[in-house]
């Protein structure tokens, strides 16, 4: 019985902080321009989160209820969270059982966190999915949500990495389906280690007999650094790759997808995916202009925003595409 059990998506919603930064606010804490910002990534301004309000966690709760809200549950129907993020209100415990505090649930349920950064939201996707397909689980709450202003080197120095990134958070609601070509109809997910230290925070790291002070000797260890044409060099390429994977394993061409959800990296490397699979304009989403890089988030986010816009419509077929720091990339096919 449990061979015929699909995943499908019964619930969407995201949350963004209600702090909005422009490339004009940025050009008051930094040497750059809007026109700079924009040419080379195509963000227009990004959320960044409220003190004091805002914690990955309980942002992760309430994308988690617009979510729930949708398919007609509540949190105590929830019987796992899997939780993606790169920046958990703590270095432990993770962020998945503080969100089960945030939204009240008392069943002693499991909460797993997921650190696979840009993709982590595919990752965690695939994840349930196969808890789905077991049928060990019902109903399962997948999260990306992500706090990353409070950790940029705001200086110019850290220009070509702090402009893009932004904070927010997107969760859907996995359930069972034996409907025949619904759901989610694969997942694929890969890595490439040998090219960790491209996209990598190597600071606090554990390796250190004195961690704390190495990374107080080290500051600029602690903020992001990226090698920003290399990054983009490979995502140009993993990217339809990881989208082909999925469209050959189920039979299907570019042309049938009806939405491509991509990771909201840069607006430069949306492009170049859309042209490369021949996409028009209407069948690729972004929203990476208002919100920038918010890493696992993005794509659950882009997902929420494309559903309450009617552009994602029952029966559509969906794909999610991810790339980013490991290097690691991923994608999801779905028939909506």
């Amino acid at each position: 019985m449990n061979t015929l059990r699909h995943s499908e998506i019964a619930g969407v919603g995201h949350y963004v902080p209600d702090r909005v930064v422009t490339n004009a606010d940025i050009t008051q804490i930094m040497e750059t321009t809007d026109e700079w910002i924009q040419e080379r990534t195509g963000i227009r301004e990004r959320r960044w989160f409220v003190e004091g309000k805002d914690t990955t966690a309980n942002m992760g709760a309430n994308a988690s209820r617009k979510a729930l809200e949708m398919a007609g549950l509540t949190p105590d129907d929830v019987q796992l969270i899997v939780f993606a993020t790169l920046s958990p209100d703590y270095v432990f415990p993770g962020s998945g059982v503080l969100m089960q505090r945030e939204l009240g649930i008392k069943a002693t349920i499991p909460a797993l966190d997921v650190r696979n950064q840009c993709s982590g939201f595919i990752y965690a996707l695939s994840v349930a999915d196969q808890f789905i397909k077991t049928g060990m689980y019902d109903t399962v709450l997948v999260v990306g949500s992500e706090i990353h202003s409070s950790g940029l080197d705001k200086s110019t120095r850290g220009r070509a990495v702090s402009v893009i990134f932004g904070d927010g958070a997107g969760a859907v609601v996995l359930r069972p389906t034996t409907e025949e070509g619904r759901g989610i109809l694969s997942t694929h997910l890969h890595s490439q280690g040998e090219y960790a230290e491209e996209l990598i925070v190597k600071e606090p790291g554990s390796n250190f007999e004195n961690r704390v002070q190495r990374a107080i000797d080290n500051p600029a260890d602690m903020y992001p650094y990226m090698n920003g044409q290399n990054v983009f060099k490979h995502a140009v390429v993993r990217f339809p790759q990881v989208i082909k994977e999925a469209l050959d394993q189920n039979g299907y061409q570019p042309a049938d997808i009806d939405m491509l959800i991509p990771h909201q990296a840069n607006l430069r490397i949306t492009q170049y995916v859309q042209q490369k699979m021949g996409l028009p304009d209407e069948k690729v989403y972004s929203n990476v202009q208002r919100y920038g890089n918010t890493t696992a988030a993005s794509v659950p986010i882009a997902l929420s925003e494309a559903v309450q816009e009617g552009r994602i419509k029952r029966c559509d077929l969906v794909c999610l595409a991810a790339f980013g720091s490991g290097f690691t990339w991923a994608s999801a096919l779905i028939r909506w």
